[in-house]
């Protein structure tokens, strides 16, 4: 997530009737209290983003942005400009831009959030879609800084800035999220595939099973070389190892696992087929070699049926357990870089 908003500190004391302004470095203070309000808000809702596990708090704090951001159009709204409308036209232009973006791009990314889970192109295109507003904020932020500065220049303001604590949480947060959603992006190319295989394994498809066993297998074993070449964040190689573990987990799965589970799902469908043509013929007409392979086949179901399901078993606990700790090794990430306050 690109920086939304830069903060300035002014070397100004803020003692301005909102509604009239004798100077333009009282128009700079009340331009400079409006933007202040946006990036507490703003704030907040990055820390939602990454601390909260819930959706509508973090809905919440968009509304909210957008309520102040209502506000501070009001109020600049309201005010009469300095030296014209120009820079107060500006002002204008670019916090409807920014609530335009709140209201139809980054709800339009919500609603992406809820399909992202079904493909890998569908998560790509959700992320894709969260750095496209981003970068339309971080151009419009530019655009605004511009202005300001043109306006300071024009009436011989000095501006003296220095990034602020929250600025420079801000920075920071952007910084963090971009490599927690790199991370993630690798992950997400090589699970997508589990769940293909998952779906094909509760249709008891044998050859679909094999298939996406196939494509997890080199998903995965490609994700480990690509982790190879990543970069820890700031020495912090949590999780790259928890994704490290996903994919390993992944690659026994497929490789070692699932060929016993089709060899079942083909053992069954013999017996099936075996125990039709059984019923079929006549018990008068059964050979004694066509019984014998029939018993054969269901001693081999039998045994089967308690490894199919031991191994199920052991594959479901181990999957919870790998992408839980990835889950909540992401999570943790998040809380330890992002700060909360």
């Amino acid at each position: 997530m690109k920086h939304f908003f830069i903060i300035f500190i002014f070397l100004l004391a803020f003692s301005v009737n909102a509604q009239k302004f004798d100077t333009a470095v009282d128009y700079l203070e009340f331009v400079g209290e409006q933007q202040e309000g946006i990036t507490k808000k703003m704030w907040k809702y990055t820390k939602a983003i990454a601390h909260s596990k819930s959706d509508r708090n973090v809905e919440n704090k968009r509304k909210s942005l957008l309520k102040t951001l209502d506000k501070a159009i009001e109020n600049i709204k309201k005010a009469p400009g300095y030296d014209g409308n120009e820079f107060k036209g500006q002002l204008l232009d670019r916090l409807r831009f920014n609530k335009n973006l709140l209201n139809n791009d980054y709800a339009k990314i919500i609603d992406m959030k809820e399909v992202a889970e079904q493909s890998y192109d569908l998560m790509e295109a959700y992320m894709m879609a969260q750095e496209m507003a981003d970068k339309k904020l971080e151009e419009t932020q530019e655009e605004y800084e511009a202005n300001y500065y043109a306006f300071a220049n024009k009436h011989n303001i000095k501006i003296v800035e220095s990034e602020t604590d929250l600025g420079k949480k801000m920075t920071l947060s952007n910084e963090v999220f971009g490599y927690y959603k790199k991370l993630y992006l690798i992950y997400f190319k090589v699970y997508i595939n589990e769940v293909y295989l998952m779906e094909a394994l509760n249709n008891n498809d044998a050859n679909a099973i094999q298939q996406n066993a196939n494509a997890l297998s080199e998903s995965a074993k490609e994700g480990l070389e690509i982790l190879k070449s990543v970069e820890n964040y700031k020495n912090d190689k949590s999780i790259v190892m928890a994704t490290k573990k996903a994919f390993e987990f992944f690659i026994d799965e497929a490789d070692n696992k699932m060929p016993i589970l089709v060899d079942f799902l083909v053992s069954k469908e013999d017996l099936e087929k075996t125990q039709t043509a059984l019923e079929k013929t006549p018990q008068k007409k059964r050979t004694q070699e066509q019984i014998d392979g029939y018993n054969a086949l269901v001693n081999k179901y039998n045994k089967g049926v308690k490894d199919y399901n031991k191994i199920n078993t052991e594959l479901n606990n181990k999957r919870e357990t790998v992408i839980n700790n990835l889950n909540n090794t992401n999570q943790n990430f998040l809380k330890k870089h992002i700060p909360n306050d």
